[in-house]
């Protein structure tokens, strides 16, 4: 199959019909205003092709380039790694908190929350959930 689709080709090559076919289509009106406003254009396209090359070798060198990866990957870490530890400080007081839930049986009566509502850190928590109702709510109002 391959050699026939060759030896047509050789044939049409040698009897000037693939450059009867050009020609052909170099006469018609719309390759005719394509290329020229190809070459209108070459400046430009020129000047895309130089920025293209030089954007993919510094693409390229940066990608090579072990020790610049090794820095990225250092400087994340430091990034993350502070973080990392609040959320398993965060993590780890839950799961405590679940636990002594878990073996406390006693009911919080009304004495009981009046002695929590006292708590700094219920303090702090009623005053973000109020701040974070109070902003919900303005920007319910804003839609």
């Amino acid at each position: 199959m391959a050699e026939t689709l060759s030896q047509e080709v050789e044939h049409e090559a040698s009897t000037g019909r693939v450059e009867t076919d050009i020609l052909d289509q170099l006469m018609k009106p719309e390759v005719q205003r394509s290329l020229s406003e190809l070459v209108e254009n070459l400046p430009k396209l020129a000047e895309m092709v130089t920025l293209l090359t030089k954007a993919y070798d510094f693409a390229q060198s940066v990608a090579t380039d072990r020790i610049l990866i090794e820095d990225l990957k250092g400087g994340i870490g430091e990034f993350v790694k502070p973080i990392q530890e609040k959320v398993k400080g965060v993590a780890a007081a839950a799961i405590e908190a679940n636990e002594r839930v878990q073996t406390e049986s006693a009911t919080i009566g009304l004495f009981g929350l009046l002695k929590m509502l006292k708590d700094p850190q219920v303090q702090k928590t009623l005053r973000f959930i109020q701040a974070f109702l109070d902003v919900s709510a303005e920007r319910q109002k804003q839609r």
